[in-house]
């Protein structure tokens, strides 16, 4: 049920969408009776906009995610394994021109193909299906991503392509299936900064012990994180992206999913009852 919820309830939930909604109820109040109770939500949703434009919030929330697993430290050794999850390509996009289209977060792939360079011997893995709700499967993500990796030089025999995954909860079950790490293996996961907490906790509760490999940061330095932002998409999209993710760790964490209401490092795991 989780995929379906996240397709339609987590989408309407996103800040922008649930604004812009409460906005549209509002319009169409002022030609009920209702006209004053309208007049205040196209205020409200106008407001809240605003705030997720160009206040500070996104940064705010995204902080404590991108901030939860420092870089991956080079002196622990080669890893036997990385493993990059999907969210870089658009599969649609990719299957309509013919070849992989990358629309977002493409330090994912440019880390692990450095990373796969780096370490000649690790396996590279690419967990990514279709994130659409009814999904073709001419339009997979891994498909690309093997085509993409070869072409910057990467064996395909080195190649890992789990093409079944949804969401973040699939990729670690059929990465852990396609993977079968065995005892002392070392796998790297590469995701976004911010989307790291969950994944981690994902990965651990499906018994597959990863190492934090984060790329794809959205914030700088925390001196930066009360300035406002003078372009409103970008504080759009890290307020959307900051609920999404805000969002996902608590429904994951309440029914059991993950461990952690917010996962950290190894060494700072503890029961929630324990802090």
């Amino acid at each position: 049920m989780f995929f379906p919820l996240s397709k339609t309830l987590g989408v309407m939930l996103l800040s922008t969408n649930f604004l812009v909604g409460i906005g549209l109820v509002g319009v169409a109040l002022l030609v009920t009776r209702f006209a004053a109770a309208g007049r205040k939500l196209l205020v409200a949703a106008a407001v809240l906009l605003a705030v997720c434009a160009w206040s500070p919030l996104g940064k705010l929330l995204l902080y404590p995610l991108e901030t939860r697993f420092p870089p991956w430290d080079a002196a622990k050794g080669a890893p036997d394994g990385i493993l990059v999850l999907g969210g870089p390509i658009d599969a649609d996009l990719s299957l309509a021109h013919g070849g992989a289209v990358v629309s977002a977060a493409g330090d994912r792939i440019i880390a692990a193909a450095v990373l796969a360079h780096r370490y000649p011997n690790a396996r590279l893995m690419y967990s990514g299906g279709s994130a659409n709700l009814v999904a073709s499967d001419e339009a997979r993500e891994a498909d690309y991503a093997a085509e993409l990796f070869e072409g910057l030089g990467i064996a395909r025999a080195r190649l890992l392509m789990e093409r079944r995954a949804r969401n973040t909860l699939e990729n670690a079950a059929f990465s852990k299936a396609l993977a079968a790490p065995r005892p002392g293996e070392r796998w790297l996961l590469v995701t976004s900064a911010f989307h790291m907490p969950r994944s981690v906790g994902l990965f651990r509760k499906a018994g597959f012990d990863v190492e934090a490999y984060p790329v794809d940061w959205r914030l700088g330095a925390r001196t930066e994180l009360l300035t406002l932002s003078t372009v409103a998409g970008d504080g759009f999209t890290r307020s959307d992206l900051a609920v999404r993710e805000w969002m996902g760790l608590i429904a994951y964490w309440a029914t059991g999913k993950i461990d952690d209401l917010l996962p950290g490092p190894a060494a700072n795991r503890k029961p929630l009852s324990q802090r």
